[in-house]
């Protein structure tokens, strides 16, 4: 795997996804490997390293991106009852690209 597979995978087209959500700036889409029974990928279009990277001037992009990660949420919500949203950081994030995972249930591999 690439240090970057959203930039260099997903947003390239090289690696096709099912979209749950788009906007010009954000993408939620259904985990290429899930982890879990529902596990949805929430990520800016542009290039920002992690959430540690983030500058004053991202701020809006990280509102848009807050906002349509609580739209699947609500969604997953609705649909399973319950979901969880998480982040990793340093070595726990294997591709270094924010993006924050909208996840349920039990978890289907390691």
């Amino acid at each position: 795997m690439t240090e970057d597979f959203y930039c260099d995978e997903v947003l390239s087209g090289k690696t096709p996804v099912q979209k749950v959500m788009e906007t010009d700036r954000v993408l939620a889409y259904y985990h290429t490997r899930p982890f879990y029974e529902e596990h949805i990928v929430v990520i800016p279009k542009r290039h920002i390293r992690s959430l540690l990277t983030l500058e004053e001037s991202d701020s809006g992009l990280l509102l848009e991106m807050l906002d349509m990660a609580k739209q699947v949420a609500a969604q997953v919500v609705e649909a399973k009852g319950a979901c969880r949203i998480m982040t990793n950081l340093g070595d726990y994030q294997d591709s270094k690209h924010l993006h924050w995972h909208v996840i349920f249930g039990k978890q289907i591999r390691e």
